[in-house]
Parts: C-alpha cells; structure tokens; sequence
C-alpha cells in the first residue's frame, strides 16, 4: 500500500514523502495513529504542489542571503574603543557590538550569533568578520576599531 507520512517514522521515512509499506503496518499502525494518510490521486498532488513551494521558498530565501552577503562584503564597520596606553582595549570588541555597529551603520540586521571571528578583537586595528547567513553563503566584513 501507499502511503505519504505525516510525521517521520522511525524506520520507515520522512514527513512528506510517499513510501511503500505494507498493508498490515499501514492499517494498523500507521493510519490510526495518523502517521500517514493513503497516497490518493488527491493526496499525491497537494505532497508534490508544497514540494514546489517549498523548493521555490528556500530559492527565494537563497537568492535573498546572497543579495544581503554582496551588501555585507562592501561593508566597513567602524567601532570605537577604549584603551589604555599601549592601545591595548580595556575589554574585547564583541559579536554583538559588531551586529550593533553593522545595524546602525549599514542598516543590516544581522544576529550576533551568525557573526564569528577568527580571534578575539582586543586591540586597535582592521579585522574581518564572517557572517553566515545561508548554508553555504557567508559575507567577510571589515571591522576597523578606533580611538
């Protein structure tokens, strides 16, 4: 028998996809327990037009995070620190005051949890950033920290 999962079943499948199971686990495991619904003519439709939908979403939202990584990669961040006398900061220039800076300055929201830096930014001078932003596409920013 056919049928197309509404959940992931240990064994059998993932949610959304038609499998061939056979008509005593369907009747009496999957069905009842609305684990899946029969693989109609109907049913098979609607599983391949949110299949497309979905496709076209995460194009869109690639296409999106691309556009935002080109903006990013033109972008000079500036921030300024305090330090003492050999222009070593009096703490460490953050993730977050990048996803700050960035914010005010380019008008990009981007979450300080997809900023990450190769070390730790405790002196004046240019670092770059990487932003993560799809899986796959990232953006490297300046940040120039200053007096």
């Amino acid at each position: 028998m056919k049928v197309i999962l509404l959940a992931d079943v240990k064994g059998t499948g993932k949610k959304g996809e038609m499998y061939e199971v056979s008509d005593g686990y369907a009747r009496n495991f999957l069905l009842p327990k609305k684990l899946a619904k029969p693989a109609t003519v109907q049913a098979v439709g609607e599983m391949k037009a949110k299949k497309a939908s979905a496709d076209y979403h995460a194009q869109v939202e690639r296409e999106a995070a691309q556009e935002l990584a080109n903006k990013l990669s033109a972008v000079t961040v500036k921030i300024k620190a305090r330090a003492g006398e050999n222009g070593k900061l009096f703490g460490a220039v953050t993730n977050k005051e990048i996803a700050e800076a960035l914010a005010a300055q380019s008008g990009n929201n981007v979450d300080k949890k997809k900023i990450s830096l190769d070390a730790d930014i405790k002196s004046y001078g240019t670092y770059e950033a990487t932003v993560k932003l799809h899986p796959g596409i990232s953006a490297v920013v300046k940040v120039v920290v200053c007096e």
